[in-house]
């Protein structure tokens, strides 16, 4: 081994360490953690040190370029989940932002919230499916894998006497949807707790509804041809929406999701009696438990409450100082921004700036 070798291994043997305290030996946490991993992280650790179950492990690795997608998917879950929620007084903040014990990997990401059976639970598990779906299914598209590529359906046909035929790439949300199904569906197994049935059949739903939103809010894109740019023909092509409308259309569901009974037996049916005529939809997203308020900290849940959240003193809504601080008040405390401005470029050949200055008033929850 040379010099230079030997001088790179405790380095290397650092990284290493690192690598299996983010995800531990035949940890049997759950696949979101992927979602905040590093680039190529999961792709050094190799499947079977990842913190999936053993099924995931056996699918990831007799398909292993396929972990890409699948980290690109939670990673696309976690930040619109946060995105969605930002101003709410649940933010879906995850257990990295929050003091524990337990390592990285060996728990839920979402904490107290994943297991709930509460609307949060049921969002986070919407999300994330819609996510893998939608990473693993722009892979498919891109060309990044070899058993899927454009939706091969849509080459042919079309609407000869409305001018326009199928072609380009339509996106094989078909693909997406089975792998995400394959990759996250568990069946759900015999207990003699009523509860954690309705609960599995619950995160099970949830998980289909997000898949049906991305199917949902498929779209089509169509390009012009013809003689001076006339549209004689178009071409046109199946695509999904951008994950943050699919985001905005799972938060609405959010919004009127429907409470469920906790004693599922053959299927699961409304929690309240005199509403379980109405059918319950694949897009649907159900719950079983009340939420918190999430104002108060509960060290036992990981709430951490709403005190030193930012708020907006002027507005009515979730973000507002009265909503979010949960009727406490609010301090004000002044901030002093300095940044350039004005800048010009001189010849020759520098540029020169002004420094400006800026107060401005933050609030914060109480």
């Amino acid at each position: 081994m040379g010099r230079a070798a030997l001088l790179a291994l405790p380095r290397l043997c650092a990284l290493w360490a690192a690598l299996l305290s983010l995800f531990p030996c035949g940890a049997q946490g759950n696949w979101m953690w992927l979602g905040i991993a590093s680039f190529g992280v999961p792709e050094k650790l190799g499947c079977a040190n990842l913190p999936l179950n053993s099924r995931q492990k056996e699918l990831c690795k007799r398909k292993p370029y396929l972990l890409p997608s699948i980290r690109e998917g939670a990673r696309l879950g976690i930040q619109e989940c946060r995105s969605q929620f930002r101003h709410e007084r649940w933010n879906c903040m995850t257990v990295t932002a929050t003091a524990t014990a337990a390592p990285l990997g060996t728990g839920p990401l979402f904490g107290y919230e994943l297991n709930s059976g509460t609307k949060e639970t049921a969002f986070i598990y919407a999300v994330m499916a819609a996510g893998l779906v939608h990473s693993v299914t722009r892979s498919c598209s891109a060309g990044n894998m070899t058993e899927c590529s454009c939706d091969t359906t849509l080459q042919n046909g079309g609407s000869a006497s409305e001018g326009w035929h199928w072609g380009g790439c339509s996106d094989d949300v078909q693909y997406g949807m089975w792998f995400s199904r394959k990759f996250l569906h568990s069946p759900i197994r015999n207990t003699t707790a009523k509860e954690s049935r309705a609960l599995q059949a619950m995160n099970l739903h949830n998980n289909e509804a997000g898949r049906q939103a991305v199917a949902k809010l498929m779209s089509v894109d169509c390009r012009c041809h013809g003689v001076s740019g006339s549209c004689a023909v178009k071409t046109c092509w199946k695509t999904m929406s951008s994950f943050d409308k699919i985001g905005h259309f799972l938060k609405d569901k959010y919004e009127n999701s429907i409470q469920i009974s906790d004693k599922t037996k053959r299927k699961m049916r409304r929690r309240e009696k005199d509403q379980r005529k109405t059918p319950i939809h694949d897009d649907d997203l159900l719950y079983v438990h009340k939420s918190p308020n999430y104002c108060v900290p509960d060290k036992k849940l990981g709430i951490p409450g709403t005190q030193g959240r930012e708020c907006n003193r002027t507005s009515g809504g979730a973000d507002g100082c009265n909503l979010l601080c949960c009727g406490r008040g609010y301090n004000t405390h002044v901030v002093r921004h300095v940044e350039r401005c004005e800048c010009k470029f001189i010849w020759c050949c520098y540029v020169r700036c002004r420094r400006c200055e800026s107060m401005t008033d933050v609030h914060t929850c109480k």
